[in-house]
């Protein structure tokens, strides 16, 4: 009888609050899109919104004190599960960013005529996998809300319901995600025979002192197979080929959310794998990630330059691609930690600049969605002309990208880049600092081009102040409006998801210790 109740344990439901309430919520939209009429389907995106702030909100409680559930029990300090403050501040951001993208979504939903029911209940089971993934202290588990996070968002993708784009796009997305998580259970079932754990905890311990060279070899390739897995999930070149033409092919606000909770989703993965599951192959892992960190923003910067305002390029194509060079580097405090002492300084600044990133970014998205509503193909050069439209809006964009470029007055990103490239120094990394360095001056190239757009006046060209045509395909001889009409209301939902993300990105510019000293306390 005494072994019997010895197996059992309570669960903290508090602790498991966030997640368990996106999903929950979840679940009453599938139910609830039975039974409401078509003309009643608009409420499901304000339930949703709803049920991701509790979410967020159910994060409060937490605050104080390291919670934990689903222990061993013959081990009570190992867990599945762990509300700690690291697993804390990336449920914020996944959240948090998660409820900007709902607010994105409201009338895109409306707008392109989507599924209202099936496309709710996917944004939230995302965010749920995501939510949970931060707080998994097993393989099994994180394996686990890494795919709850990533099918969902499959479908999220292809939504679109007829267009080729769209269908190429969730197609080559499940593709690269489907064989990065095969070669990630491969990587974990290796790491399971050397080690006979799951626990990141016991697998750490047991790396340490493998007694067969054997045994060893198992483990050394089921470590590099699994941060194989994550690097395809963090978009890390060379595994990022994905990116382009599925942000351009999903819905817009399915790519801003896959642009920070999917990066959210890797890099917190990453993060402990390699420092809690792997920190006695630090020396073998970090001087991989940096090269993967030095390759990753030289191929998104590059790319990114040549997306020209005066050849017609996309605008969420150039996003994207400056998504796969912030992702470059987001991966170099990681790759710092590698050879820090203490690891949990690199970690901090890793977040720091995730949360930077997720505010501005997502607000860059916001404004591409409004742009979209008038302007389906989202061009560069749609921008034209948008601060005589729209100030405010183009104030708000032109801010945004110089957060993004590290220019004042965006005075938070430059905080980010300083942080990210001190943890590259402060660990000896001065070649990937120098490359850095680089890359940033590369980015002030083409961040500072299309904010240039949007104070040019709507007809003049980038270079002779001419008029250019403006029929939808090159070439046409439609000549430009001799006048524009005035710009339509900004929808609610969109107006207060811009608002809040210029809000985040100025106060934090004002005051950019707060974030820093936020993710300070995200510490494994």
């Amino acid at each position: 009888m005494s072994t019997v109740t010895s197996l059992v344990q309570s669960v903290d439901w508090l602790a498991l609050a966030p997640p368990t309430l996106a999903a929950a919520v979840a679940l009453v939209i599938l139910v609830a899109d039975l039974f409401l009429p078509a003309a009643r389907k608009p409420l499901l995106g304000w339930i949703a919104t709803a049920g991701l702030a509790l979410a967020a909100l159910s994060l409060l409680p937490l605050l104080d004190g390291d919670r934990r559930t689903f222990c061993l029990p013959a081990h009570p300090d190992v867990c599945s599960y762990a509300a700690d403050p690291f697993a804390l501040v990336i449920q914020f951001l996944v959240l948090g960013g998660a409820l900007l993208t709902a607010l994105l979504s409201i009338d895109t939903v409306r707008d392109q005529d989507l599924p209202a029911g099936e496309y709710w209940f996917l944004l939230l089971s995302s965010a749920a996998g995501a939510a949970l993934l931060p707080a998994s202290r097993d393989l099994a588990t994180l394996v686990i809300a890494l795919e709850v996070a990533s099918l969902p968002a499959f479908a999220l993708v292809g939504l679109r319901r007829g267009d080729r784009l769209s269908s190429e796009a969730a197609l080559k997305f499940f593709l690269s995600s489907v064989a990065a998580t095969a070669v990630m259970l491969l990587g974990v079932s290796f790491l399971y025979a050397a080690t006979g754990s799951l626990h990141l905890s016991q697998v750490a311990h047991a790396l340490t002192d493998l007694p067969d060279p054997r045994l060893a070899t198992l483990a050394s390739a089921g470590a590099a197979l699994t941060l194989v897995g994550f690097a395809f999930k963090t978009a890390a070149a060379p595994f990022h080929f994905w990116v382009p033409d599925t942000y351009v092919g999903a819905p817009l606000p399915i790519a801003g959310y896959l642009s920070v909770v999917g990066k959210a989703v890797g890099f917190s993965g990453l993060i402990l794998v390699t420092v809690q599951g792997f920190p006695s192959y630090a020396n073998v892992w970090g001087p991989a990630l940096a090269v993967l960190a030095a390759l990753t923003m030289t191929v998104g910067n590059v790319a990114a330059l040549r997306q020209d305002p005066r050849r017609a390029h996309s605008a969420v194509r150039l996003l994207a691609w400056s998504s796969v060079g912030q992702a470059g580097y987001l991966l170099v405090p990681i790759a710092a930690a590698g050879y820090a002492h203490d690891p949990g300084h690199a970690v901090g600044s890793t977040v720091a600049y995730a949360l930077m990133y997720a505010a501005v970014n997502l607000g860059a998205f916001a404004v591409a969605a409004l742009v979209a509503r008038t302007s389906p193909a989202n061009r560069i050069s749609d921008y034209r002309g948008l601060y005589h439209q729209r100030p405010v809006v183009a104030l708000a964009l032109g801010f945004f990208l110089l957060c993004l470029a590290g220019l004042p007055p965006g005075i938070i990103g430059l905080f980010a880049k300083v942080t990210v490239f001190s943890a590259a120094v402060d660990a000896g990394l001065a070649w990937l600092a120098v490359i850095m360095a680089v890359n940033v001056v590369i980015a002030l190239y083409y961040y500072l081009q299309w904010t240039t757009v949007l104070f040019r006046g709507a007809g003049e060209t980038e270079t002779t102040g001419e008029t250019e045509p403006t029929g939808e395909a090159a070439g046409a001889k439609t000549p430009a409006p001799a006048g524009h009409p005035a710009p339509a209301a900004i929808p609610a939902p969109l107006a207060t998801a811009i608002a809040l993300a210029a809000f985040l990105g100025i106060a934090l510019s004002g005051a950019p210790q707060l974030v820093l000293r936020f993710a300070s306390g995200a510490l494994l």
